[in-house]
């Protein structure tokens, strides 16, 4: 281990001017961090340096500034600090606090699982941590054990945000799946999607990591662990290790729900929740110190029992050892890890195989394939813009509808989350509004008949039709009018006209003839008219009639409101008074001339003798007595009888 600290190149160096490279502490797969000295400042740092042959690659350089930029917006005590950034030649580097002490990952290697208050002290800092990143919009994406820092003076912070992105943009391709398989959310192994939820379901493994002692799922291959992942629950903590509280399982079981609905929406949701764990349980995270000043009385539960190495003064009068410095430290470290030679060549090998696994599924396997992303309730520009950016070449197709706005996107076929190689075609199926339909003439049709056509045209039709008393047979349609989706006036349509999908038709339906009451007696006619469902009123409307006999209906009077009678109705009898009667005037006396004029003003006929018509009679013969007389009453055209005779 010496030998490999004294050959790295950058050992003794000094960075851009200013950071004096001390000693390599960490290697991984895409930068080396080495413990330096901030030489302006005169504090040590830690340095993360990009590996020499990802330094060409823009990508790798963007996610790396990235980081920087992601982790330097998050100002929380448990999140490890970015002081910053820069290029120093060929070096791309990123300066950070330095925190001796180890990872999470360490302390799980040597203590297997742990108690339940290390357990929750540990995951009440994380959650705070990541509660800021969620607060400022960033997914973490690799939320593991590896990323925790436990600090030699008790503070814990999770670190390393290089996969981080802002939430707006959580689309992730299969090579861009880049966290560790073992916490890895179902969404980002079916869809390639990852949020603040995401996040959460890495934190719920982790949980049930450290409850349990080993992670929920094992496999010989990535893919079966993914696979997993994406098809089966969580079990519950206490399931392994019966010691685990109800509360802290269903915190484990929420948290790693399939659906990220179904989860807490983010870190602080699911820190609130744990707070009330807290209390239920009586147990407050506690936080170690390394210092030799430091005095603790904690139980078997107090978090100096993470840091191997922490000291704990339980007698004042002890000689109190000096704290060590890093170099003692890293001596120890490296003595310790070759004594772990042998393990660490077994881990070598295995790695090698799981990273031969995660080749094939990420190269040519399942995790190869692109997510086809969500578009729909956009544009088709938008769409085709969100799908060329991902991968795909998108065709646009029409499709009539009636829920979706004309121009909107509908949905994509293949579906949404469904995942396809790269360059696929993916078509945008866009809503063209309800189809258009030229309607046959609806008049003449039976009821149902007509009800069957507009149902086959995918149209509206009142439940009820609107009956009228008509010269059609009864059933039969006599109009149809039409009231646009879209809104407007309704429009005629029972002789045929333009239609669309989703219009709401109301059909005119004959009731049959109207009832001809006449000459029936009110009793008659009032049957006759309920029975179509008409309403007669109490009050019938008498007049007199010179030819319809007293108490016969005449007929009935008109609808109130203009069109055709409908059951329901109210209708009015008009009913006979028989003729009118007007008073007979006094002729007696009168000549007959003046006796027949008389009679006729008053619209009365006069009969009498026929010798009367004689000429010059009339004028000589007077009126000696009349039938009816002068106190009686005839109807006009009543003829009166008259007696005449020759005056002296």
């Amino acid at each position: 281990m010496t030998t490999n600290q004294q050959a790295d190149p950058l050992i003794g160096r000094l960075v851009d001017g200013r950071y004096r490279v001390r000693a390599r502490i960490a290697r991984g797969g895409m930068a080396t961090v080495y413990v330096a000295t901030d030489l302006r400042l005169e504090r040590r740092i830690a340095l993360k340096v990009m590996h020499a042959h990802l330094s060409d690659d823009s990508a790798f350089q963007s996610r790396f500034i990235q980081e920087a930029r992601a982790a330097a917006r998050l100002a929380d005590p448990h999140v490890v600090n970015v002081f910053d950034q820069g290029q120093d030649g060929e070096l791309a580097y990123l300066v950070m606090e330095y925190l001796p002490g180890i990872t999470l990952r360490e302390l799980l290697r040597e203590q297997k699982r742990l108690t339940i208050p290390q357990t929750i002290t540990i995951m009440d800092a994380i959650l705070a941590g990541l509660s800021a990143a969620h607060r400022a919009g960033i997914v973490h994406r690799d939320v593991k054990p590896e990323n925790v820092l436990l600090a030699e003076d008790g503070r814990i912070k999770i670190g390393d945000f290089g996969l981080a992105r802002a939430t707006t943009a959580n689309t992730a391709t299969g090579q861009q799946l880049l966290g560790t398989i073992a916490y890895l959310a179902p969404e980002l192994v079916t869809r390639g999607t990852a949020d603040a939820r995401s996040d959460i379901y890495a934190l719920g493994i982790m949980l049930y990591e450290m409850l349990v002692g080993e992670q929920p799922y094992k496999g010989e291959q990535p893919m079966q662990i993914a696979f997993q992942h994406a098809t089966e629950s969580v079990p519950r903590p206490s399931v392994r290790n019966p010691a685990v509280p109800e509360q802290l399982d269903e915190l484990v079981l929420w948290a790693t729900e399939k659906s990220p609905d179904d989860r807490p929406d983010d870190a602080q949701q699911m820190l609130e929740r744990l707070r009330e764990i807290e209390r239920d349980l009586g147990v407050t995270p506690t936080a170690a110190r390394a210092t030799a000043a430091q005095h603790s009385h904690g139980d078997s539960g107090d978090l100096t029992k993470v840091m191997p190495g922490t000291m704990v003064i339980t007698d004042p009068t002890a000689p109190v050892p000096a704290a060590l410095d890093n170099a003692t430290l890293l001596r120890r470290r490296a003595s310790k890890r070759r004594a772990r030679g042998a393990f660490l060549l077994t881990l070598v090998l295995l790695l090698a195989v799981l990273a031969g696994g995660m080749g094939w599924w990420f190269g040519s396997g399942p995790g190869s394939l692109i997510a086809v992303p969500a578009v729909a309730g956009g544009t088709y520009d938008a769409a085709a813009s969100t799908l060329t950016e991902a991968g795909f070449v998108p065709a646009q197709e029409d499709a009539f509808s009636i829920d979706i706005p004309a121009g909107t996107v509908i949905e994509t076929d293949p579906a949404e989350g469904s995942r396809l190689d790269k360059g696929a075609s993916v078509t945008v199926i866009v809503s063209a509004g309800p189809a258009a339909h030229t309607l046959d003439p609806l008049n003449g049709r039976a009821e149902q008949d007509a009800r069957d056509y507009l149902d086959g045209l995918n149209v509206n039709v009142t439940d009820t039709s609107l009956m009228l008393f008509s010269d059609a047979d009864a059933g039969i349609v006599i109009n149809a009018y039409v009231t646009p989706r879209a809104g407007g006036e309704a429009y005629i349509c029972g002789d045929g006209c333009e239609i669309f999908e989703d219009d709401t038709v109301e059909l005119y339906v004959s009731a049959g003839e109207f009832p001809d009451v006449a000459g029936m007696s009110i009793g008659e006619a009032t049957s006759t008219l309920s029975d179509k469902g008409l309403t007669v009123t109490a009050e019938p409307q008498y007049t007199f009639s010179d030819s319809v006999a007293k108490d016969v209906v005449i007929g009935v009077a008109d609808r109130a409101e203009e069109g055709n009678w409908r059951p329901g109705d109210n209708v009015q009898l008009i009913v006979s008074k028989g003729p009118e009667l007007f008073p007979v005037p006094d002729v007696s006396g009168k000549t007959l001339n003046e006796a027949k004029k008389i009679l006729a003003d008053k619209g009365f006929k006069s009969t009498y003798a026929a010798w009367g018509d004689l000429p010059g009679f009339a004028e000589m013969a007077r009126v000696t007595g009349q039938d009816p007389g002068a106190d009686k009453s005839l109807p006009r055209g009543g003829t009166v009888n008259l007696s005449i005779q020759l005056s002296g």
